[in-house]
């Protein structure tokens, strides 16, 4: 298969369609005045004004130019997901062969931008899943997502008596924390994430938005979570998140 300039040879776990390699490279979320552009234009906005870096320069940086062919490695392993797990189907993915594939989700580069060296970045791209056309499903969709890390002094720093907290401990796995997170460092980190998210809905979609969180499982955050927001009378998920899983940050 030639897609972006490069040559991918095919093996039995191709099953790209040419319908699909016709859509890799339209980049709808950096054509100026697209609706996908108006969107991610708004956010990144919005993260430029609301959250800047100690030298005064916006703290998240954006990534909105990846390619959206990675390795599987890239796509699975680097984000804890079991090899037997069912997102890793053939029936639900793109694959240029047992490599290579269309990105499933952005998240297939966070394991590389937390290796650059980065702590707070936005990433943005056009991602890839065998679903069945209808109202809200398309094989091929666009994914925004943020990541931030924090370290003792960010987290700690204003909170009275802060400077005796810590991060890490020795502990147990519960419904509401990973084993080695103390509960402080937890629920300040959960009580950022959702607000920073609840900030962002709320630019959006306007003042006087219902929020609901739900509980719920990804392999690569715990605890985590759904944000829905109350459209038309229906409960709407705009979102997933939750607490990056300590392990893929050590790695």
């Amino acid at each position: 298969v030639e897609l972006l300039g490069k040559a991918y040879p095919q093996d039995d776990y191709s099953n790209v369609t040419e319908k699909i390699l016709s859509k890799v490279g339209k980049n709808l979320h950096n054509k100026k005045h697209h609706p996908l552009w108006l969107i991610k234009e708004q956010v990144k906005d919005h993260f430029y004004k609301q959250y800047i870096g100690r030298r005064g320069t916006p703290l998240f940086s954006v990534y909105d130019g990846l390619s959206p062919v990675v390795t599987v490695q890239q796509n699975f392993d680097s984000l804890l997901i079991p090899q037997n797990h069912a997102s890793r189907r053939k029936e639900d993915n793109y694959y240029l062969n047992r490599d290579h594939m269309l990105r499933a989700h952005t998240s297939a580069h966070q394991w590389d931008l937390i290796h650059s060296g980065l702590d707070a970045f936005l990433a943005v791209g056009d991602v890839y899943r065998r679903d069945t056309i209808d109202n809200t499903h398309y094989p091929v969709f666009h994914q925004m997502e943020g990541v931030r890390l924090f370290s003792c002094h960010e987290l700690f720093s204003n909170i009275k008596d802060g400077e005796g907290l810590q991060l890490f401990e020795q502990g147990h796995r519960t419904a509401h924390k990973q084993e080695c997170h103390t509960m402080e460092a937890v629920r300040l980190v959960e009580f950022d994430l959702k607000q920073v998210l609840t900030k962002l809905m709320t630019h959006i979609f306007g003042d006087g938005l219902q929020v609901r969180w739900v509980d719920c499982y990804f392999p690569f955050t715990h605890p985590s979570f759904e944000m829905e927001i109350n459209f038309q009378g229906e409960w709407m998920e705009v979102l997933g998140c939750g607490v990056m899983e300590q392990q893929l940050v050590n790695s």
